[in-house]
């Protein structure tokens, strides 16, 4: 054999060694997979990268129903609905997901003193945003409902949760959606999923990278867009193994006499809170504490909550606010500086960053 044929032959091998490889390489890359649905009340939209191509929907849809069993307001045959019934007192759990959220929602009524609260559920129903529909009481009303409302006016334990008043009623629905992220996150952690964007009714879990390698790119809703056009995303950040929860006065309200009131209400003064804070979206650990702690901000306003963070740099946040003129402004805490891109159409005047 001479020289000429040798190179032929080296060549050859070479080129179905490279090929051999790119063709493993290829067969090792995951598959990008996408699911959507409906569940708890709202839409959701799961992004994964696995190996083996593996279809969750069916799980997932399985799984949120169970979850809904447990926490639904708005179903009458759930635990929490039980709890919320006048003739109840005690309720015994068998389903998994009503303690850890009583607990949370413990540890942030705490660390908010009170202005997260989910027996403000009372009071959210007489202004007509809760799942018993009334509307507009009137001050001897609030001031009656107000004597329902507190954490002290309840009592539990991992196995039951029981009413210290009756009248007393839960509403988690300023927390749910971010357990059920969380939930879900869980289940892909067992399959063996390291790459994911979980998202329920605007709620968001993200792990490792997509498709591209990247972090997860994430929208956060310009709470002005409906009113006033321009671009409907006020901001992308990207995630890095975190949560995002965003939390609004924009979509849910009504005008009496030229007033508007809004969905969140002040569990201490028991009427729908009246500030310059718009949107409030959160980023932490987990999406549970992410929703939770949005919904504290907006009960805050602007100025507590922009306290409250100089205190938990654990938390970072994003807010849109209106100044006293009318203009907008944006605030953001340092840890965002990086991850996060405005792309709206930039605010009259912008809050100073911290």
């Amino acid at each position: 054999m001479n020289n000429v044929q040798k190179n032929i032959i080296y060549s050859v091998l070479l080129l179905a060694s490279i090929s051999a490889v790119y063709l493993y390489r290829a067969a090792q890359r995951p598959v990008l997979m996408e699911i959507r649905g409906e569940a708890m009340g709202t839409t959701y939209q799961i992004k994964y990268l696995d190996y083996k191509s593996r279809q969750f929907k069916s799980s997932v849809d399985s799984l949120l129903l169970v979850f809904n069993q447990s926490l639904s307001t708005y179903q009458k045959d759930t635990e929490i609905s039980a709890f919320n019934q006048d003739s109840a007192k005690t309720i015994t759990f068998k389903l998994p997901f009503f303690y850890p959220v009583l607990a949370k929602s413990l540890e942030i009524y705490k660390a908010t003193d009170g202005a997260f609260d989910p027996t403000v559920a009372p009071l959210v129903n007489a202004w007509g945003f809760g799942f018993k529909t009334e509307k507009f009481p009137d001050s001897s009303r609030v001031d009656t409902l107000r004597r329902l409302v507190g954490f002290e006016k309840i009592n539990f334990d991992k196995n039951q949760v029981t009413k210290l008043k009756k009248g007393v009623m839960l509403d988690f629905n300023a927390i749910a959606q971010g357990y059920g992220v969380d939930v879900v996150a869980q289940f892909f952690e067992k399959q063996g999923i390291q790459n994911y964007m979980i998202e329920i009714g605007g709620e968001v879990l993200c792990k490792g990278k997509n498709a591209e390698d990247k972090f997860w790119s994430i929208g956060i809703a310009n709470p002005t867009y409906e009113a006033s056009g321009g671009s409907p995303t006020q901001a992308i950040v990207q995630l890095e193994n975190k949560a995002l929860a965003t939390s609004g006065n924009y979509r849910k309200f009504y005008i009496i006499d030229k007033k508007k009131y809004s969905h969140t209400v002040n569990p201490k003064t028991g009427y729908p809170v009246q500030h310059s804070l718009l949107s409030a979206t959160v980023i932490a650990k987990d999406c549970m504490s992410a929703d939770a702690y949005a919904t504290a901000f907006m009960v805050m306003g602007l100025d507590k909550a922009k306290q409250f963070l100089a205190q938990n740099p654990s938390l970072d946040a994003y807010f849109v606010y209106a100044n006293a003129d009318g203009s907008l402004a944006t605030y953001m805490t340092k840890g965002l500086e990086k991850s996060l891109q405005e792309v709206a159409p930039k605010p009259t005047q912008k809050a100073d960053k911290p």
